[in-house]
């Protein structure tokens, strides 16, 4: 029906090749960080859109100076004073100043600012002793953005100073790639929310709270719902998901060595392209497809649910969006000893110490699940290549590389 424990790079294959259609959507720039344009971005307004003072000073006209010295100053009259945001009402004329704040308009006639460093005051005559060019620490209309000019072009992830620039452009709303809503199915009639009264054989479900995140991270919108072991009730809330989100993420219900139920429903509803990975952890790890919706079905176990949202299903959602991001793996040397199965790829959740460019395997058992607050990274040792000892190099991915912004 379909293949087991295919390798890694198989498998990657294999969701890459299942497209999404990005959906679009127009928003206020307030929403507009961290999404991706799916437009290009004219400017509507010259910026600055007036000459305007670069720094606090005295507006002149630059020729009334051009003879100053320190032997033969000259002296012009301060006939008015402007702050950012009003003008002068006139023309400045041969021989007159006029006192000007940090981005206040230049008053007609001007073309430079001397800096109050730069002369002496005496009542409302200045003194000047240096000559000055024409436009000095004068911010030109449209030397910053020209009006009619592309500033960015679709496709373009948007940080702080993006939609900055967007907004000093003049525009109010941008186009941006809709974020993915992704369902987030935590199965097992096991599972019950935080208590310090458990009954026996009931577990936390704290797997709802970091796959939230995880989804999250990846500026997508979670949809929460947990499902009792139950074939009708979990193909109920799977139709659903596939008719009203654009991905979904289930857990449990995927062990090889038994009758697996999520696995069982994916196909009934859909098809089912992967189930089994060589990976550790997490190697029964399934993909499929419900109504064109990919379907991502990781383990119960927590680090294994982790690992497995990081291997093959954050990229995913972010490929959603337009952002393709690579992982950067790191070179360092291995601290200990690092054992490793021959026959897959290994996770190993680790702690890097930039100082010393060596990485220290976690000693701890697969279930523990603080161990992935305990650790910085993880350690990934490819198919094939086995057991790597201390001193030897290694590849790394920090968790911190793992988050777009």
């Amino acid at each position: 029906m379909y293949p087991e424990f295919i390798p890694v790079k198989e498998a990657f294959k294999i969701i890459e090749n299942i497209k999404t259609e990005p959906k679009k959507e127009r928003i206020t720039l307030e929403k507009a960080n961290s999404r991706v344009l799916t437009e290009d971005i004219t400017v509507l307004v010259d910026v600055p859109a007036f000459d305007r003072a670069a720094m606090d000073g005295y507006a002149i006209r630059a020729e009334d100076i051009s003879k100053a010295s320190e032997t033969e100053p000259v002296h012009l009259k301060v006939v008015y004073e402007i702050g950012a945001g009003s003008v002068y009402p006139s023309t400045l004329k041969k021989g007159e100043a006029v006192r000007i704040a940090t981005g206040a308009p230049m008053p007609q006639g001007s073309d430079a600012v001397v800096m109050h460093e730069h002369m002496k005051l005496s009542g409302d005559v200045i003194e000047i002793d240096t000559p000055l060019n024409a436009k000095k620490d004068v911010a030109l209309q449209g030397e910053d953005l020209k009006k009619g000019e592309t500033i960015l072009k679709k496709g373009q992830f948007l940080g702080p100073h993006h939609v900055a620039l967007i907004a000093s452009s003049g525009h109010k709303t941008v186009e941006v790639i809709k974020k993915p809503e992704v369902a987030v199915i935590t199965t097992g009639s096991e599972l019950v929310e935080p208590s310090k009264n458990l009954k026996p054989g009931k577990s936390i479900n704290s797997n709802k709270y970091a796959l939230k995140g995880l989804v999250e991270e990846a500026m997508a919108v979670p949809h929460l719902t947990s499902c009792p072991d139950n074939m009708e009730t979990l193909l109920g809330k799977l139709e659903y998901a596939a008719e009203n989100y654009d991905a979904i993420i289930t857990t449990g219900g995927t062990a090889i060595s038994r009758g697996d139920l999520v696995v069982d429903a994916v196909n009934t509803l859909g098809e089912v392209l992967i189930h089994g990975v060589s990976t550790k952890p997490g190697k029964p790890v399934g993909f499929g497809v419900i109504n064109r919706k990919p379907v991502f079905m990781v383990s119960g176990y927590p680090v294994a649910a982790a690992v497995q949202y990081d291997s093959f299903v954050r990229s995913y959602i972010l490929r959603m969006q337009n952002i393709h991001k690579k992982f950067q793996l790191t070179e360092c040397t291995a601290g200990k000893d690092i054992k490793s199965s021959k026959k897959k790829q290994n996770v190993i959740r680790a702690n890097f110490n930039e100082d010393e460019g060596v990485v220290y395997p976690l000693k701890t058992k697969a279930g523990i699940n603080k161990s992935i607050v305990l650790s910085n990274c993880y350690i990934i040792v490819e198919e094939g290549v086995g057991n790597i000892k201390k001193g030897e190099k290694c590849k790394i991915i920090k968790y911190s590389s793992l988050k777009v912004c």
